[in-house]
């Protein structure tokens, strides 16, 4: 008996997981294999988040986030944006909607906080509706502006530059969950950079990930004033982490903490160098603590905190990278019970003006190889 224990709990760590998942699923509500999230003239989705307790789905169209029911029936708009919303997630503890929001060209880089709870029309006003507050992230400005060869003068929102401290184009995936290295503790807010695709340099091979603890961010919160950008955040981060997967197009574009699997999920859009194996699926292994190391590839020595793959899925031995691959780049929301709602993007075609669809789809996980998802139903 114990040598068959031993045996299962091994196939498990295999997988990548912490430990055998529980046989239960105890959602309080059934969900639908499919929610529809409409179709939109903004842009392609960007991601998804959902109160399941009170039954509303969210999706980021590059600049709107559209609220739902479960049915798929629209609720409230958010609209107005004229920089880049990204990945979202909702945070339990207050009820609200966090996503990345990005400026390039003013060089502001904001988390975007919903009051969800007020999206209760279509249309709303991003900056005159009172439904939206920003917290400026300092650190991101930092790397982006970041003067990498010297010259004197920043190249501005080019990915063909030595300038952008580790190849930083910005933010996208956001998950709330635990420290790295910790199953359980306090949830804090982990933002991972958007990464510009670049062949010719070697210090952009790292997905950088920033935590923070929001618990006192109610000081910084600010209404949206895209004329004048405030700066108002907080003066540094609670962590800084890298995960070396080689580069990918955008960095992390939906990034999700798991608890049925204890791993950090990082869906990407593939990179395009040679020498790696441009996975489009990564998982940061939750059980290993952050170790000090060598940020490799930068222009000057450079240690930071480096976080670990999980084990399983596909293997490269010449970069020592771990992946599989799997599109989770539109949308992913981890439902616990290891379920998991995965956003499909398309176009359709109403009236003769072509608009952007999404489609949360729901899935199982698997941990196979080379894909760790099935689709339900």
């Amino acid at each position: 008996m114990r040598k068959a224990l031993t045996l299962a709990v091994a196939a498990t760590a295999s997988l990548g997981l912490l430990a055998a998942p529980a046989a239960a699923d105890n959602r309080p509500r059934e969900l639908p294999n499919e929610i529809y999230g409409g179709a939109w003239t903004e842009g392609h989705v960007q991601g998804i988040a959902m109160d399941e307790r009170k039954g509303y789905m969210y999706f980021s169209f590059t600049n709107v986030l559209v609220k739902t029911d479960l049915k798929g029936n629209p609720v409230g708009s958010v609209t107005g944006f004229t920089g880049h919303l990204g990945d979202l997630d909702f945070n339990a503890k207050d009820g609200r909607v966090y996503g990345s929001l990005e400026y390039k060209e003013q060089e502001s880089f904001y988390i975007a906080i919903f009051d969800v709870d007020r999206i209760t029309s279509m249309g709303m006003d991003a900056q005159t509706s009172d439904v939206v507050k920003t917290v400026y992230l300092k650190e991101v400005v930092a790397d982006y502006t970041a003067d990498m060869d010297g010259d004197g003068k920043f190249d501005g929102n080019v990915g063909n530059t030595a300038d952008h401290r580790y190849g930083c184009s910005g933010i996208d995936g956001v998950s709330f969950g635990p420290e790295f290295g910790k199953r359980h503790g306090k949830q804090l807010l982990t933002v991972a950079y958007g990464i510009y695709s670049n062949t010719t340099r070697n210090d952009n091979d790292h997905q950088v990930l920033l935590q923070y603890d929001i618990e006192r961010w109610k000081r910084y919160e600010k209404p949206l004033t895209e004329s004048d950008p405030h700066k108002s955040g907080p003066e540094r981060v609670d962590g800084k982490y890298f995960a070396y997967t080689g580069n990918t197009t955008y960095g992390v574009q939906n990034l999700e903490y798991d608890d049925y699997t204890g791993n950090w999920m990082m869906a990407v859009y593939k990179g395009k160098k040679p020498q790696f194996p441009n996975y489009s699926f990564f998982m940061v292994d939750g059980r290993e603590r952050p170790r000090e190391g060598d940020v490799v590839g930068q222009p000057q020595a450079e240690r930071g905190r480096l976080l670990a793959l999980a084990p399983g899925g596909l293997q490269h031995e010449a970069s020592g990278v771990r992946g599989w691959e799997f599109g989770g780049e539109y949308g992913l929301i981890s439902l616990g019970g290891g379920r998991y709602y995965v956003s499909k993007s398309g176009t359709v075609t109403e009236g003769g003006v072509s608009k952007y669809t999404a489609h949360a789809q729901l899935f199982r996980w698997t941990g196979r190889t080379p894909t760790p998802f099935e689709k339900v139903g």
